[in-house]
């Protein structure tokens, strides 16, 4: 019975560990570091992140290593910002060279989807005009509209349409680095570019307005992510940025819980949706100050994601949880397992179907969450449903490996794991 009473069986773990006295067995920092060196050789061809599309997925051909195409452009903004996260985590904890230029890598890749597309607007991902991937990526991601400029004497195409998500993904990264990496230097240009993007959001009253006048996407139906950015720009720039973010929070902290709610009454499609949310209320709960009697009203509406989530078997939502509610010995001791599990997935986008073996509660819904080395490959796997039951491709993209070392270097950084 594999597959019976997942949480149940957890609970069971924990309980056993604990009365031996011992911890669960540590995740690896060679791992980590692989994935974070594979990254840089094979995800990042133009600064920021993509995955690669290799020619066979039979191990025993030689065209299993040969690259012929890279795709998930569309969300490179995104994980970009969440790899500059890990990374900025990992120097936290090693104070690695190579973590903090890989840091300065992210960093740049960011800097440039904002003065690639001419306005300050932030695009999903950018491409030299002449790459050979590149007819393939605007076929793919056409429908979010190519757009094209110069950078440098180069020629690149840039992918427009450009959501909350990408600005989510790219703000939680900026902010971490500025407050884990001491580096000056780095401290500038991130000031420099997250007061850019607050800048060009207020100014459009928080709309995403692509060069051409199409608004892509607005955020005014998400008080909790205008006042999370202007959170983070407020510590970062406080000149610029404190005054506007105590008014926005008189006038829409009261508000912060509706789209939380909302989101919450599905727990399973457009599961994307509760990454975003836990790693802006990481940000708006946190670095509210302590004594502020908005932080119980930021808290409240963190608690209603977590209580939705919070069986779901997630090794980046229970960081942030342990970063925003404090140590907790049952999920803590969950994570490092969940952890050790990523470890045995495969990395290619192999097809999975568990329908004939797991008990079903809908089409595609699982009763249980289903155990992290047996889901569904994906570009990043804390933002798909636990429950999805089949899904995956035909072996040949390999995912970045982001899933794995951003809760890894946190839970080190905060002593969950050696």
């Amino acid at each position: 019975m594999p597959h019976l009473c997942t949480s149940a069986v957890r609970i069971l773990l924990i309980g056993v560990l604990l009365l031996a006295g011992v911890q669960a067995i540590h995740a690896s920092e060679k791992e980590a570091i692989d994935i974070s060196n594979n990254i840089r050789l094979l995800h990042m061809p133009y600064g920021t992140m993509l995955d690669p599309v290799f020619a066979s997925s039979d191990r025993n051909s030689p065209e299993y290593v040969n690259i012929v195409g890279y795709t998930r452009a569309g969300d490179s903004a995104t994980w970009t910002g969440h790899y500059l996260a890990a990374e900025a985590f990992r120097y936290k904890v090693t104070r690695s060279p190579d973590a903090l230029a890989n840091a300065w890598a992210a960093l740049y890749g960011i800097h440039t989807l904002l003065d690639v597309t001419g306005n300050d607007v932030l695009a999903r991902c950018l491409v030299p005009a002449d790459s050979p991937y590149g007819p393939a990526i605007q076929r793919e991601e056409g429908g979010h509209g190519i757009y094209y400029n110069a950078l440098s004497g180069r020629n690149y195409f840039w992918v427009g349409d450009t959501s909350r998500d990408q600005y989510s993904g790219v703000m939680f990264g900026l902010n971490a680095a500025y407050e884990l990496i001491d580096d000056s230097t780095m401290r500038s240009f991130i000031r420099y570019n997250v007061t850019r993007i607050l800048n060009f959001l207020l100014r459009r009253g928080w709309n995403v307005i692509m060069p051409d006048g199409k608004i892509s996407t607005t955020f005014l139906h998400r008080p909790d992510q205008q006042l999370s950015f202007l959170q983070i720009g407020r510590r970062i720039n406080p000149d610029e940025f404190e005054w506007t973010y105590l008014m926005y929070r008189i006038l829409y902290a009261s508000l912060v819980i509706a789209p939380i709610q909302f989101d919450d009454i599905d727990d399973h499609n457009h599961y994307f949706k509760f990454n975003i949310n836990y790693i802006n209320l990481y940000n708006l709960v946190r670095l509210e100050d302590t004594g502020s009697i908005f932080r119980q009203t930021y808290v409240r509406a963190y608690d209603e994601l977590r209580h939705t989530t919070e069986t779901h078997g997630n090794a980046f939502f229970n960081m942030l949880d342990h970063v925003i509610k404090g140590a907790n010995t049952g999920h803590d001791l969950e994570t490092i397992t969940l952890l050790d599990a990523w470890l045995k997935r495969p990395r290619r986008d192999n097809w999975i179907d568990l329908r004939a073996t797991v008990p079903a509660c809908g089409d595609d819904r699982a009763c249980a969450p289903i155990p992290v080395d047996e889901r569904v490959n994906t570009d990043f796997l804390w933002q798909r449903s636990p429950f999805l039951l089949y899904g995956g491709g035909l072996g040949q993209i390999e995912t970045a490996g982001i899933d794995y070392i951003l809760p890894y270097w946190m839970s080190r950084a905060y002593g969950l794991a050696q």
